[in-house]
């Protein structure tokens, strides 16, 4: 969950909230916690390689619904590699003169979702070897960042409710910056390789987005502390650099764009490496056609290449506010599916009905608010129609792959991971 979100869109939240934005990542992250408790509970009834989709399977059989989901699932990960690549490319001009931003922006976006392509082509094992050694290193200097913020003097005034903005406004800002808590969905992927899952699964979900909403809120109180609004509305796009250069100086500064660039690439190689085998899950489940079943070397790479090939195409051509809505909704759509799954599903998971009853609640508020905030804005509403793009794009290639191939759809398949 704290891989490139944060350093993406921390400067887009505090344009939104204003000094409610500690409030927002907990608001956006109490969606995230019960939502978690829901996909606890299917994974420990139904553990699987397909995860989500075997989550949709069990609720709504296999029919459209779960067909079209399932691709709309693809599409927001295609949104959420497009956020990171966006981030990457943000903070590495950032080292380079603010006349030379324009050019160079495209061309670290693009360079560093080609090499990544690369690098899970050649050599798929180091993605897995890097990933700890990288997640550690980027914590370390986020706590470091926290550490020198909090122990420096903070404008708390800039905290105060006075400085909120309005409960709608903040709902929705808080929805924006809800792919920064995604990652907890990957979860259910790898049910079958946890040990001792009855244990470690609640930590894994329910601890993991209590310690990511932690880190946030406090990472949020020291951008606010030391930076005005008007300041990281002029270096919104990498403000964790600018609010470490405020208390830090020079080294503060390329610390935390060190860090930008080795979480965002770090979750751009996971994704690649994840999309990959759920592409091959969705088509063994007879939702997508046979060819992307296909292995090279024990890998499944057709699905990372077309991963790559959109996300070069959504994060050149469209903005990054336009972007974290895009896949923020997505996600929250796919959740509220999944918390009714749950709802359904209760007797044969034990799990509580009224939990998961206030998870579908609150991803259907928070989804809605979303969509009504951003569709009142004269400048965000044409991001309505994109995110109406990505639903209506999930069906009819849905309807037309059944139609034409009349291809089989398993509810259960042999093999998902």
């Amino acid at each position: 969950m704290v891989g490139g979100g944060i350093f993406a869109v921390t400067g887009l939240t505090i344009q939104l909230t204003r000094g409610a934005a500690p409030l927002a990542f907990i608001v956006a992250g109490g969606v995230a916690l019960l939502t978690s408790y829901s996909y606890l509970k299917l994974t420990l009834r139904y553990p699987s390689g397909g995860g989500t989709i075997t989550f949709l399977n069990r609720a709504y059989g296999t029919g459209l619904l779960t067909g079209a989901s399932s691709i709309l699932l693809c599409l927001s990960y295609v949104v959420l590699l497009a956020v990171y690549a966006f981030a990457f490319a943000s903070y590495a001009r950032s080292f380079l003169p603010a006349d030379a931003h324009a050019f160079w922006h495209p061309v670290f976006l693009n360079s560093v979702v080609v090499a990544l392509v690369v690098v899970n082509l050649v050599g798929p094992g180091l993605v897995i070897r890097s990933g700890n050694w990288m997640n550690l290193t980027k914590v370390l200097l986020l706590l470091l960042f926290v550490g020198a913020g909090l122990s420096t003097p903070v404008d708390w005034s800039r905290l105060a409710p006075s400085e909120f903005v309005s409960p709608v406004p903040l709902v929705a800002g808080a929805m924006v910056i809800f792919l920064n808590y995604e990652g907890f969905e990957l979860i259910a992927n790898a049910a079958r390789e946890v040990r001792d899952p009855r244990k470690t699964l609640p930590i894994a979900y329910l601890g993991g987005v209590l310690l990511a909403m932690l880190l946030y809120v406090l990472i949020a109180i020291v951008v606010v502390g030391h930076l005005s609004v008007a300041d990281v509305a002029k270096h919104s796009d990498y403000s964790l650099s600018v609010a470490a250069r405020d208390f830090m100086g020079r080294p503060g500064y390329a610390v935390i764009g060190v860090a930008a660039l080795l979480a965002t690439s770090s979750a751009i190689n996971a994704t690649f490496y994840s999309s990959g085998r759920l592409v091959y899950t969705i088509a063994r489940s007879g939702y997508l056609p046979a060819e992307l079943e296909r292995k090279v070397r024990g890998e499944s790479i057709e699905g990372m290449l077309i991963f790559a090939g959109l996300t070069l195409v959504v994060g050149n051509f469209v903005p990054l506010g336009a972007i974290a809505t895009m896949g923020s909704a997505g996600f929250l759509l796919i959740f509220l599916l999944v918390n009714l799954a749950a709802v359904k599903l209760y007797r044969e998971t034990g799990g509580s009905r009224a939990i998961s009853a206030a998870g579908v609640l609150a991803t259907a508020l928070a989804l809605g608010v979303l969509c009504v905030e951003t569709e009142e804005n004269p400048t965000s509403r044409y991001q309505i129609w994109i995110l109406l793009g990505m639903i209506g794009a999930s069906c009819v290639v849905e309807l037309i792959y059944r139609g034409v191939t009349r291809r089989e759809v398993h509810a259960e398949h042999p093999s998902a991971s």
